[in-house]
């Protein structure tokens, strides 16, 4: 007897009851998907399930077909009840872009998933890069440093995040450059970006940015086998309420309060500590569900870096490590809520986030920040010479 397993995503169980609707229509017995583990997992996905329905002389679709359709119910069912924590609502996700193929890509560009790093993740080797290898980096953070700034010089009410993500695009293919988060286990963008309440890995779409917002630009570029990170958060237009200023500068006073302590000898866990007394200071908390990581070869690799104090962090700074600290601030909880977007992640009481990172190298002495920012890049509110975009 055929083994079959019950229709509703996530189930797994052994299923031998028919869908009674499925067999009035003449659905072939083969048809897994008409079959149940019970009756309150029938009646638990009846709503998205009468949808699969056809009618008697519609043409039968492919197992394939099938799986796609019961997938594409699902996100939809996930999103029509999802209680979102904050003002903040999805819009519409864009096509992703193309790359030209004579762009170097890194290893999941084409189906999703890096091998590499899951290979790297068995051993967690903190890898000290040569002075080649430093100079690459050197080069692509650079080049991330540029893009970031010439999407911070969109950032206006009015305007898109999925223009920004089109602008960043073009900007990494010009440098020619791989934009590292497109197809990044199935991330559907050339960058993040988070809004409000979204504390990070936010997807651009169609939402316009209001006055008052406060937005985090998240870039990576993939440039001659090397990735460069870095983040910032800013504000758009001339309405941000003192409360979402001062976090900001929060966020940005602790993650360069952790850099001054980087040098040869210093433990990973130890800069968490650092981030959290100064963002408690200014009556914020900081997010543990995400965290600094190494880069280089590898878009995430050893070491984590949390940003919270008492974490068990492995591992100690060596000349050669390259790395980002990128800690997330909240006027609220430090939890979050992922969206059914499986990237988004939102504060779980929908007050607002902010966030900044570098990627940092260990030098003899002690940190080269190699995503530093340039002269002529875009001035934040703190800053002299600082000009909301309108």
């Amino acid at each position: 007897m055929t083994k079959r397993l019950c229709a509703t995503p996530g189930c797994g169980k052994e299923a031998q009851l028919r869908c009674p609707t499925c067999i009035k229509l003449g659905k072939s017995a083969e048809e897994a998907a008409t079959y149940f583990c019970d009756q309150e997992c029938f009646r638990g996905y009846w709503k998205m399930h009468k949808e699969e329905h056809n009618s008697p002389a519609a043409p039968k679709v492919s197992a394939e077909d099938a799986d796609k359709l019961r997938s594409e119910l699902l996100r939809k069912y996930q999103w029509e009840n999802f209680q979102y924590t904050g003002d903040l609502r999805v819009g519409k996700v864009s096509a992703s872009r193309s790359v030209p193929a004579h762009i170097k890509r890194p290893d999941y560009a084409r189906n999703g998933t890096s091998k590499l790093e899951e290979n790297a993740r068995r051993s967690a080797k903190l890898t000290q890069l040569s002075q080649a290898e430093i100079g690459r980096m050197r080069t692509v953070c650079r080049l991330a440093r540029e893009v970031l700034d010439i999407g911070a010089r969109m950032i206006r009410p009015g305007v898109t995040t999925d223009q920004i993500d089109a602008v960043v695009h073009d900007a990494c293919i010009e440098r020619n450059a791989y934009p590292s988060p497109l197809n990044y286990y199935h991330f559907p963008k050339s960058l993040c970006t988070s809004v409000n309440e979204v504390i990070c890995h936010g997807i651009p779409d169609s939402r316009p940015l209001e006055n008052g917002d406060i937005v985090n630009l998240d870039i990576t570029l993939y440039f001659d086998g090397m990735h460069g990170d870095l983040n910032e958060t800013y504000l758009v237009g001339d309405k941000a309420s003192e409360e979402s200023k001062l976090l900001v500068k929060s966020a940005y006073d602790a993650l360069h309060a952790a850099i001054d302590h980087v040098k040869p000898g210093v433990l990973y866990r130890e800069f968490g500590g650092v981030i959290e007394k100064m963002a408690q200071a200014n009556g914020h908390n900081v997010v543990r569900t995400y965290c600094g990581h190494g880069i280089n070869e590898l878009f995430h690799c050893a070491p984590n870096v949390p940003h919270y104090k008492k974490n068990k962090a492995v591992g100690m700074c060596k000349p050669g490590h390259t790395f980002t600290i990128e800690p997330m601030l909240t006027l609220g909880t430090w939890r979050d809520v992922t969206w059914p977007d499986r990237w988004t992640a939102a504060t779980a009481d929908g007050k607002w986030s902010a966030q900044f990172e570098h990627t940092l190298l260990v030098t003899e002495s002690g940190v080269d920040i190699l995503t530093a920012r340039l002269p002529d890049s875009p001035k934040h509110w703190w800053e002299e010479g600082y000009e909301p975009q309108l």
